[in-house]
């Protein structure tokens, strides 16, 4: 039912276009173009000028031909982890890969040309649809552009992000909330030859306090994680602070905080032990979300997948995405597989199947969300 031609040709003319978060402008604008060129209301919102971007959230309007349908959003990311300038991505045996050091940016553009896709065939193929809102965010590798999103622009009542790794047909129903934790350790400065006795080593007290707190994964649910340090001027002076930052995600809410704050005390505790200061600063980043299959959001997409003979399989994921901000915003929302394999690396490929593949569950969301499955 796609025009597998047009999202062959699509896909590598997005890849080319370098959009590492925070930068991208140009790929908004050439969207802006697509979408506008397609009859939906496309505007803008300032949540670029919020995190230091160059351009902000797109938020699309396909007006309904079924009025009493509800609002259906399909969204996706336009930007891209790093290295992602000079994607030249190649075609070979039905994979698409990049051919340099780059990552190849299925990674969410793959998500981006199956929503397009989508929206073609629903106005060439004269799909009855209820009305539909397009959201292409900005920085959700980095800076969350849907965290700073213009609220008062959506009103969906339910929605899809096209945004995991794993074949269509996957639905991520459930996915952890994470808080960043930084490490503020203060001890104090000496020549490290002269006086190291009238120091207080810093970088040691905190090696000391990280040996203390949980690590890596605490249970089905939870994980913890150090992910930078940061302290010390030069070899001969005893360094006197340090900073580091770590996070902790969970499925749970409760545990998401207790082990936070368990965190927060030990590593206290044990600076404070050593005659040094300390403070540890925890901030929510999102709320975790889990979405059951008795949720039209669900029953919808196992549906749609089922209609085209696949069968849907539902998934916890150990990721955020911008389902994190959407689903408490009030509108219920799944990340679905998109055929994206090996992300974040130069590796990264898909198949061309798949990416056709995500473009027809579109078409049948859009399909069963308006009570037209069958026609």
């Amino acid at each position: 039912m796609v025009n597998q031609e047009r999202m062959l040709s699509e896909f590598p003319e997005l890849v080319r276009i370098t959009s590492p978060s925070l930068e991208e402008r140009e790929i908004a604008e050439v969207l802006k173009n697509k979408l506008i060129s397609l009859g939906l209301n496309v505007v803008e919102d300032n949540a670029g000028q919020s995190i230091g971007g160059n351009c902000g959230n797109l938020i699309a309007t396909f007006p309904s031909t079924l009025p009493q349908a509800p609002v259906l959003m399909l969204a996706a990311h336009m930007d891209n982890v790093e290295p992602c300038r000079g994607v030249n991505p190649i075609v070979i045996d039905g994979i698409v890969r990049s051919s340099g050091n780059t990552v190849l940016g299925g990674d969410d553009k793959a998500g981006l040309v199956s929503i397009l896709e989508a929206l073609r065939q629903v106005k060439e193929q004269n799909i009855p649809h209820g009305e539909i809102q397009v959201v292409f965010s900005i920085a959700e590798e980095g800076g969350s552009g849907a965290k700073h999103i213009d609220r008062t622009l959506l009103h969906a009542n339910l929605g899809y992000v096209f945004d995991s790794s794993g074949s269509p047909g996957k639905i991520i129903d459930k996915a952890p909330g994470e808080n960043s934790l930084t490490f503020d350790v203060y001890g104090r400065s000496a020549h490290a030859g002269i006086a190291p006795q009238d120091g207080l080593n810093a970088i040691t007290m905190a090696a000391k306090a990280l040996s203390r707190i949980p690590d890596g994964r605490i249970n089905e649910i939870t994980t913890a994680n150090i992910g930078t340090f940061h302290g010390g001027l030069a070899t001969n002076i005893v360094p006197e602070t340090v900073v580091i930052k770590g996070e902790v995600r969970s499925l749970s809410l409760t545990e998401l905080e207790e082990i936070s704050n368990q965190i927060k005390s030990v590593f206290e505790r044990v600076i404070n032990d050593h005659g040094g200061k300390s403070q540890v600063t925890v901030k929510r980043v999102y709320d975790p979300y889990e979405l059951t299959t008795d949720m039209p959001v669900i029953s919808i997409a196992q549906a749609a997948i089922r209609k085209l003979g696949w069968e849907p399989v539902l998934k916890a994921s150990g990721g955020g995405s911008d389902a994190n901000y959407y689903n408490p915003y009030g509108i219920p929302c799944a990340v679905l597989g998109i055929g994206t394999q090996k992300i974040h690396t130069p590796e990264e490929y898909i198949k061309v199947d798949d990416l056709y593949k995500s473009a027809e569950l579109a078409i049948e969301l859009i399909q069963h969300a308006g009570g037209q499955e069958n026609a």
